[in-house]
């Protein structure tokens, strides 16, 4: 299509690019520049990078070595409620991290749930603080999308080879030897590595459950570097660190993207003969219980202490969500801004390949990284402080842009592939084919891309912690402040309340792209 009339000009989405690349490269070049400066990593910076590494290949390790027989499990049985509980496994990707930290303090902190039952037995409670409830709440998090990495890779053994394996009488033994293992061969490592990529650039987590400077990430470092020793310097040589981290993290992962698979099938349903007995059919029903109540069981411990709380909360909580919405209403509106003219170019193929390339810069870059630089460029100039909440915004877009790009442009690839050539001969381009040929058939995915927008930039804690005062809070900040203040009961309302409003946007957003859309 790149050598024919097109039916939409390729500069807006040009433009946006531009914009991306500059203030990403633009925040990375300050902190570079703002690192020459610097004295130097103590010992305690040095701790915080193994930390960051071991905990992300501990989380990896463990996301991952649990995800397999969930994943098979998955694969191999139908029941009802299959459908719903894969869909549940994309819930946490949309939980807000402090949500889901005070339900893991629930069920799992030192007068938890689980502590309490293993009172009863006359056992130590447990301990959640430091490098174990790190992981466990990192696992919380990635076992669900390690799960759906590794269960795609079950999908996508065609129900033919399964078939032929029955019919030569090869019991479960020989389909894990001839199919299984060598896809898990190819599909593990990707996963490994994309969670590993993931837990790398950990903030939240490490600042609500790190427990002490032995349990310090990288990025917990920059931060703490700016707001208590206000050292630039130092925070953007961490910062630079923590970019070299996500590099090669990022590099490992598209290098152990899987292969080839076992060729194409006749997509006939899929039956199991080599799974029928009682001791597979207990082994697959356990993985998928337990799996499914230690997704459920922080969610359940949001809503029990949550309704308790909320009759409680003082008015600071409100005016927090109030700037939360607010916050996540102008991210999504940039992030809309950005996504929808990049990738109407990006489907044109007119300079593509580095529009897409610069939409995936944001996740190469924490979006810590990125309020380092963008602080370090104001600082000289105006009160980064005062620029906290349209800041907030404009990283929280940056950081979703990525994902809203992987939704919006294979719909879009399909609509100027089918109505292109036409909107020319009609000489209806421009606008007029964006208004009433693109965008109606593109509502959906729009929809989607700006709920999923919505719904991470509601529940972030990353940059507003570096540039809030105590003046100004979103409901994420306001209730890592009274878990600080130990007012725990206003903590879990304050977090229903933020798990309700994430999940409203979610599903206002999507439902609206949906609500009578074509195509």
């Amino acid at each position: 299509m790149a050598d024919r009339a097109q039916p939409l000009s390729a500069g807006p989405g040009i433009g946006a690019a531009l914009c991306v690349a500059v203030l990403i490269l633009g925040a990375l070049a300050a902190v570079a520049l703002r690192a020459e400066a610097g004295t130097g990593l103590g010992p305690a910076d040095w701790q915080a990078v193994r930390f960051t590494l071991l905990q992300a290949a501990l989380s990896a390790a463990i996301s991952v070595a649990l995800a397999v027989p969930v994943a098979r499990a998955l694969a191999r049985r139908r029941f009802a409620g299959r459908g719903a509980l894969i869909t549940l496994l994309g819930a946490p990707f949309i939980l807000p991290v402090i949500v889901a930290v005070l339900g893991l303090l629930t069920v799992f902190g030192r007068a938890g749930w689980v502590s309490q039952a293993l009172g009863l037995f006359g056992l130590e409670p447990l301990r959640i603080y430091g490098m174990h409830g790190v992981v466990l709440a990192h696992v919380f998090f990635n076992l669900p999308l390690a799960t759906r990495l590794i269960l795609q890779g079950w999908q996508e053994i065609p129900s033919e080879r399964f078939r032929l394996a029955a019919h030569l009488g090869a019991g479960p033994g020989a389909i894990w030897r001839l199919l299984e293992r060598p896809m898990l061969a190819r599909t593990v490592l990707a996963a490994l590595a994309v969670v590993f990529a993931i837990c790398l650039t950990s903030f939240a987590v490490a600042l609500t459950l790190g427990g002490g400077p032995r349990a310090t990430t990288v990025e917990l470092a920059i931060y703490q570097a700016f707001r208590f020793d206000f050292d630039l310097g130092r925070a953007a040589l961490l910062a630079c660190i923590q970019i070299a981290l996500t590099v090669l993290a990022a590099g490992l992962a598209l290098r152990a993207a899987p292969g080839g698979g076992f060729g194409a099938g006749l997509d006939r349903p899929l039956r199991r003969w080599d799974a029928q007995s009682s001791l597979l059919r207990a082994q697959d029903g356990a993985a998928i219980t337990l799996a499914a109540l230690f997704l459920l069981l922080p969610l359940a411990a949001i809503a029990v202490n949550g309704l308790a709380g909320v009759a409680s909360l003082p008015g600071s909580v409100f005016r927090a969500a109030g700037t939360s919405v607010a916050i996540a209403a102008a991210s999504t509106a940039t992030l809309l801004l950005l996504a929808v003219p990049m990738a109407a170019s990006i489907a044109m193929a007119r300079h593509g390949g580095w529009i897409e390339l610069a939409g995936l810069l944001g996740l190469a870059v924490s979006p810590l990284v990125i309020g380092t630089g963008l602080f370090i460029v104001v600082h000289p100039f105006a009160d980064p402080f005062a620029l906290a909440l349209p800041v907030t915004a404009l990283v929280n877009a940056i950081s979703a842009l990525p994902f809203a790009l992987r939704i919006l442009v294979p719909r879009a690839r399909a609509v100027i592939g089918d109505f292109g050539r036409l909107g020319v001969s009609l000489d209806m381009g421009g606008l007029p084919f964006l208004r009433l040929v693109l965008l109606p058939r593109m509502r959906p995915q729009i929809g989607f891309a700006a709920g999923l927008a919505a719904a991470l930039s509601m529940g972030d804690l990353g940059v507003i912690a570096l540039f809030a005062d105590p003046e100004v809070a979103t409901l994420p900040l306001q209730i890592y402040r009274l878990m600080g203040a130990y007012r725990m009961e206003a903590a879990a309302g304050a977090s229903l309340l933020l798990l309700a409003l994430s999940m409203l946007a979610f599903w206002m957003f999507d439902r609206g792209g949906r609500w009578h859309a074509e195509g």
